[in-house]
């Protein structure tokens, strides 16, 4: 006799297709639509290049786009851990993304929103090996960042 795990997984792949479940990177899946389809906007800040950098790698570059991505990035840190001199130690970087994926033909709106995530760093150290480890940090939260974006808009409906 089959466990009650085991026929619900089982049964996965059915309830999947009634519900008209599509892999992102089948045919004409959005990943396939997407991969060197989207111009992101020009960064401004490192952040923001580091963010369309990230966003790059996972769905190209396009040459001729059929749609644009408007990024808008912030951040801020906040002090997370104080040593008994009052000295902080420990640093955590908050960063919010905006996204709005517009199609260049029609110039409809297919995916917008926000994402919203936090890395963290030691200030412990050097003044040098402080400065390193939040450049890390941003880059990190960036990488975070734009992979919320490609998450999202693989699963945007472009119809």
């Amino acid at each position: 006799m089959l466990s009650y795990s085991r026929k619900i997984l089982l049964m996965l792949p059915v309830v999947l297709a009634a519900c008209g479940f599509t892999p992102v990177y089948a045919p004409n899946g959005n990943g396939t639509t997407l991969q060197d389809n989207i111009l992101v906007s020009e960064p401004g800040t490192r952040n923001a290049f580091l963010l369309t950098q990230r966003f790059e790698q996972k769905l190209g570059r396009a040459t001729d786009p059929v749609y644009n991505l408007e990024l808008t990035v912030s951040t801020r840190q906040e002090g997370l851990a104080v040593d008994t001199e009052g000295i902080t130690t420990r640093y955590n970087v908050l960063g919010t993304a905006g996204y709005t994926l517009v199609e260049t033909s029609t110039g409809r709106v297919t995916a917008s929103g926000t994402v919203t995530n936090f890395t963290g760093y030691s200030a412990a150290g050097t003044t040098v090996a402080t400065s390193a480890a939040e450049r890390d940090a941003q880059q990190r939260l960036m990488v975070l960042l734009a992979d919320q974006i490609v998450a999202r808009v693989l699963v945007a409906d472009l119809g």
